[in-house]
């Protein structure tokens, strides 16, 4: 995982940190955390679609700082702790999605649901294992509104040779107000 002391976009003016709106992303530098740029999609698809107060976005996959992925197979090309690792940085990529739609990632009220997808061995059976690094990383990073409900599914191949991909569904404020 990076670690960075600000989760500001570097176009904006420094803040001082009494006075920053996005609690969240405070919660993340605390981590020693950093969220990457915002993707694009790579398809025919966009990064998230909006119904309502919920938002859906598409498959987030495991891009370092530096543009390469963490790829293979869970149980004979990849470690476990690899593959964790993998699915915190999907989280982080996901929620780099979201603040550059919301603008702060303090107007998701709750995260609903996960989807998270795990290129396995045949032989391998650790897939929630996996999927809890950004189940954790949301917990932790978004307290009790981060508690959601989940899938983790083996898959025999991911996009790219990725060693996971992972989704997700979350709940935002009516309008930026607290319901």
């Amino acid at each position: 995982m990076s670690e960075n002391k600000e989760c500001s976009d570097s176009k904006k003016p420094k803040i001082d940190e009494a006075l920053r709106e996005d609690t969240i992303c405070q919660k993340l530098e605390e981590m020693g955390l950093k969220l990457p740029s915002p993707g694009t999609p790579k398809g025919s698809y966009a990064m998230l679609v909006r119904s309502g107060n919920l938002i859906f976005t598409s498959g987030h996959i495991p891009m370092r700082e530096d543009g390469t992925l963490i790829t293979g197979k869970v149980g004979s090309e990849t470690s476990l702790e690899d593959a964790v690792e993998a699915s915190k940085l999907c989280a982080l990529h996901i929620l780099s999605t979201m603040k550059a739609e919301l603008g702060s990632l303090d107007k998701i009220s709750r995260i609903v649901k996960l989807v998270g997808f795990v290129n396995s061995s045949g032989d391998f059976g650790k897939q929630p294992v996996v999927v809890n690094g950004a189940s954790d990383l949301l917990k932790e990073a978004f307290g009790d509104k981060g508690v959601h409900a989940r899938s983790a599914v083996g898959s025999s191949a991911l996009p790219l040779n990725v060693t996971v991909e992972i989704e997700a569904i979350f709940e935002v404020f009516q309008n930026g107000n607290h319901l």
